[in-house]
């Protein structure tokens, strides 16, 4: 499982697009054609929900996080 690092706030993530929505989650949408693309991460426990369907960017944005050293893996319990 991946989650954003412990040391990370989460305010830096807005540079990489991310906002809270009303379930206090931080997600980045695309919308290649009709299709919804998205990545949540969970503002207590900093995991990571990985939502891609035809065409999306996720993993782009994923490997953004992980070249930018603020995600870890960790033991899924």
């Amino acid at each position: 499982m991946l989650k954003i690092k412990e040391n990370v706030d989460l305010k830096e993530l807005e540079k990489f697009g991310f906002k809270v929505d009303e379930y206090n989650l931080w997600c980045e949408y695309h919308t290649p054609t009709n299709y919804k693309d998205c990545i949540m991460i969970n503002t207590r426990n900093k995991h990571i929900g990985l939502y891609q369907t035809y065409n999306g960017n996720s993993y782009g944005i994923l490997y953004d996080l992980i070249k930018a050293d603020l995600v870890e893996k960790v033991e899924d319990k």
